[in-house]
């Protein structure tokens, strides 16, 4: 997340990186893990590149969004 801050130059208060967590988060499907077979199956996923493309677009994406709209003074 410090990368994507830093390429956008977006604020880095605890406010700023709290809301894009979540608003990155919240645009990013949930990965439940509840049995030994599911924990296999969400380790060799993350492990594709496409789920970490995935998880840098959300991050910058909220972090545009953060810092055009801040919630701070």
């Amino acid at each position: 997340m410090k990368e994507v801050l830093c390429d956008i130059n977006v604020c880095s208060c605890e406010k700023c990186k709290m809301d894009i967590a979540a608003i990155a988060l919240n645009d990013l499907p949930p990965k439940y893990i509840v049995t030994d077979k599911g924990e296999l199956y969400s380790k060799v996923n993350s492990l594709k590149q496409q789920f970490e493309v995935d998880v840098i677009s959300a991050l910058t994406k909220a972090a545009v969004m953060v810092k055009r709209n801040p919630r701070h003074d």
